[in-house]
């Protein structure tokens, strides 16, 4: 009985030993697992390329127009007549609105009446003191002669000088009442409202009839030949944007169109609220389809290279703080772990800096594989299998 419960152990260590031996004996026979005993994990590729690449930073901003400013009266008065409306364009000079000036041309024929009266007080005055020069010549003469008294000459010589000082006091009051019809002239001129430069009428805000108050706001023009787009960007993307960088702008209102534009100002200072630094784009709108107030979308290439090492973004990925990839070299089923040095970065695209690839890259299943696991390629998604187009990767920063 003994003897048979040694043989039982003994049989069944033996059975133990050959299951432990079995994937020993099975290594590197193609049955499929790995060196560790592990199934080959199935992943997708897609083979590295050179092609073009862009960075594109996307914000968003509001239309403004070039220039705009108030046509308002500087003098209180009724409108009588306003010739424009909204949408209506205007050229410089152009007659906008009058202000009933009744008023005002009473004041300019006042003005002109009161200086003629001061010019005729300054003939009068005229006359005076040539009289009053010759009475104290005469005087002169006669006192050098002995035919004078000095009390004689003293009294020519203060009625000359009084009236040399009336004649002064003529001359200033003309000079007085051309400046009071001058400034007639000049109210009654701000009844006529005109432009001061060309562009369409934003706003109208008031009608015919109405009493207005110095400075009240008649209509807005805005000028559109060129248009403003405003915007902010962030601190980090401060040091890539440029003045002049050419920019491509979008509005909702015009789908599949674009217009081009330059980066004309950045703002020299971050608000310390937001964080956000102002800029702004010039764009030519020769053809007005561009609206202040409009909602637009801004592209700016901030970096691009004809050709560079390209893999899809999906296959880069972080491990340790360190960008890797996963490579299964030409002619080999297994993975090999790869440490990289990226340049440019888009959703659809990575550019490889270092190192150069051959073979192709993982793009899906990377979460699953260690240095040297054995893969099964599924299927390429992209290159020959008709992928993104690289010279159209994009950046969205925004």
């Amino acid at each position: 009985m003994k003897n048979r419960i040694i043989i039982g152990v003994s049989i069944l260590v033996f059975i133990i030993i050959v299951i432990r031996l079995i994937p020993l004996l099975t290594k590197g026979s193609g049955s499929g697992l790995s060196d560790q005993g592990r199934p080959p994990v199935a992943v997708e590729v897609a083979p590295a390329r050179f092609g073009p690449i862009k960075e594109i930073r996307r914000f968003t901003g509001t239309v403004f127009p070039y220039n705009q400013y108030i046509v308002a009266p500087k003098v209180a008065g009724r409108v009588i007549q306003i010739g424009k409306r909204i949408g209506d364009p205007v050229s410089r000079g152009e007659v906008i609105a009058r202000i009933d000036d009744a008023e005002y041309q009473q004041a300019v024929r006042e003005a002109e009446a009161s200086l003629k009266i001061a010019e005729a007080s300054l003939s009068e005055a005229r006359s005076q003191v040539d009289l009053a020069r010759q009475e104290r010549d005469r005087a002169k003469s006669l006192e050098s002669r002995g035919m004078a008294t000095a009390a004689e000459l003293d009294a020519a010589l203060s009625n000359y000088e009084a009236r040399q000082a009336r004649y002064d006091l003529a001359l200033a009051q003309v000079d007085q009442r051309r400046a009071m019809l001058e400034s007639s002239r000049i109210r009654l001129g701000y009844t006529v409202l005109t432009a001061s430069g060309s562009g369409f009428i934003g706003e109208r805000f008031v009608d015919e009839g109405a009493l207005l108050a110095p400075n009240t706001a008649v209509v807005l023009v805005v000028e559109i030949d060129s248009v403003i787009v405003r915007t902010t960007i962030t601190e980090r993307d401060y040091g890539h944007i440029e003045k002049g960088q050419p920019v491509k702008v979008l509005v909702d209102a015009f789908q599949g169109m674009d217009f081009s534009g330059n980066v004309a100002r950045i703002a020299p200072m971050m608000q310390q609220e937001s964080r956000m630094a102002e800029i702004e784009v010039e764009v030519d709108n020769a053809s007005h389809m561009l609206k202040p107030g409009m909602f637009a979308r801004i592209e700016v290439v901030t970096a691009e290279k004809d050709s560079t090492q390209l893999v899809p973004s999906t296959a880069v990925v972080e491990r340790g703080g360190e960008t890797v990839m996963f490579i299964v070299p030409d002619g080999e089923s297994v993975a090999r772990f790869v440490r990289v040095t990226t340049g440019i970065v888009t959703p659809e695209l990575t550019e490889i800096v270092e190192p150069h690839i051959n073979g192709q890259v993982v793009t899906l299943g990377q979460h699953l594989l260690d240095d040297g696991s054995p893969v099964i390629l599924e299927k390429e998604i992209y290159g020959q299998s008709g992928g993104a187009d690289s010279s159209r990767a994009e950046r969205n920063i925004r």
